[in-house]
C-alpha cells in the first residue's frame, strides 16, 4: 500500500522554489539538469507583508549571488490559503494573517523575474501527479495532514482548483448538524475534519486527555500502539473522520487513487491501514481507489513550485 519514488525535476530552465509554510520556508534553486544545487529552510517567523518581500528577495539574491551561472528564469511561490493563480492574489491566508495581497505583483516588481503563485498543497498535489505517487493516473486526489487538512482534486489530468478554494477537505464537516460533539473550527464553523484528524488535532486531544503536553501525532500513535487506552481513542476518532470525509469524495469524484501526504503519512500502513478498513465499510458500489503515502514527503509543495516556474519560464 505504500509508494515510493526519487526522480529530478527532468531537463529545463533553472528555477527559483519558494514554499511558504505556517512553521518554515523551504526554499531551493534547481539547474537545468532538475536538481536541486541550493536549498534550505528558513522559519516563518514574521509574516507582516513587507517583511515578508523583504525576506523572500533576500532568499532569491541569495541564490543569484552563489550560483552566478545558475541564473533563475522565474520564481514559483507557494503560499497557505486562498490563492487566485490568475491574477497572483492571496485572498486569505490564516497562517499569515494576509488578506488580498498582490504578492505576485510586488514580486515581479522587486525582483524582475516572472512569477508562478500558487497554493501550498495545490502544488504539492500536481508534483505528485507529475512525479511522484499520482502520476499515471487521470482522476486522483492529494490529502495533505499537518497541522490542517487540505487536498488536490485532478480530474481528467488536470487540476480542479475552484479558483482557489477548492480541495479544501479539511473544512469539510464530518459531525452531524446540532452535534454536541463537533469542535469549533478556527475557520468559525464547527465540525470540520481538521478538528479532530489534523496531526495538531491528534496532539492537542491526546495532551487534553492525559493531562499534560506531547511533541506531536507521532507520539499519540506509538502510544496507541503500545495499548495506550486514551491515544488509542484518539486516533480511532482521527480515523473514523478521515475515512468518512475521503468516502464522501470518492462518491463524489471517483478517483483511481487517494495520495495522502504530510508528517501524519510517514507513519505508512499504521495510518493507511485502519483508514482503508474504515473506508471500505462505508462504501457500497463506489469504485475503490488505491490508498498510498505520497512518494516526494516534505519536499513535494517545493517540487511543485519548481515545476510550475517551469512551465511559466516555457511560456
Amino acid at each position: 500500500m505504500r509508494t515510493t519514488t526519487e526522480q529530478s525535476l527532468g531537463s529545463g530552465a533553472p528555477v527559483l522554489a519558494i514554499d511558504i509554510g505556517g512553521t518554515d520556508i523551504k526554499y531551493g534553486l534547481a539547474d537545468p539538469g532538475g536538481a536541486f544545487i541550493h536549498s534550505g529552510s528558513i522559519p516563518t517567523a514574521a509574516n507582516h507583508p513587507g517583511t515578508m518581500i523583504d525576506r523572500l528577495s533576500a532568499l532569491v539574491e541569495d541564490a543569484r549571488i552563489s550560483h552566478p551561472q545558475q541564473q533563475p528564469a522565474a520564481l514559483g511561490v507557494n503560499v497557505p490559503g486562498i490563492v487566485e493563480e490568475a491574477t497572483g492574489v492571496v485572498v486569505t491566508s490564516a497562517n499569515l494573517g494576509w488578506s488580498n495581497f498582490p504578492l505576485k505583483e510586488l514580486l515581479e516588481s522587486r525582483l524582475g523575474l516572472p512569477v508562478a503563485l500558487g497554493h501550498d498543497v495545490q502544488a504539492a498535489g500536481f508534483a505528485e501527479h507529475r512525479l511522484g505517487a499520482a502520476r499515471g493516473f487521470d482522476n486522483a486526489l492529494v490529502v495533505v495532514i499537518g497541522t490542517g487538512i487540505a487536498s488536490t482534486i485532478i480530474l481528467g489530468g488536470q487540476i480542479y482548483s475552484g479558483h482557489g478554494y477548492a480541495g479544501e477537505i479539511g473544512h469539510s464537516r464530518i459531525e452531524p448538524l446540532g452535534s454536541a460533539a463537533a469542535i469549533l473550527c478556527p475557520c468559525g464553523a464547527a465540525g470540520c475534519l481538521q478538528t479532530v484528524s489534523s496531526a495538531s488535532a491528534i496532539a492537542r486531544h491526546y495532551s487534553a486527555a492525559v493531562g499534560r503536553d506531547v511533541p506531536g501525532a507521532k507520539e499519540v500513535m506509538a502510544a496507541a500502539a503500545n495499548d495506550d487506552g486514551a491515544a488509542q481513542l484518539v486516533m480511532d476518532r482521527a480515523f473514523d473522520g478521515l475515512a468518512l470525509a475521503l468516502a464522501q469524495n470518492v462518491a463524489m469524484l471517483a478517483p483511481e487513487i487517494v495520495v495522502i501526504g504530510g508528517g501524519l503519512a510517514e507513519a505508512g500502513d499504521a495510518l493507511l491501514e485502519p483508514v482503508a478498513r474504515r473506508l471500505e465499510s462505508v462504501l457500497s458500489f463506489h469504485r475503490r481507489p488505491q490508498l498510498v503515502t505520497a512518494a516526494l514527503g516534505s519536499a513535494a509543495g517545493m517540487v511543485g513550485a519548481a515545476l510550475k516556474a517551469r512551465e511559466l519560464a516555457a511560456g
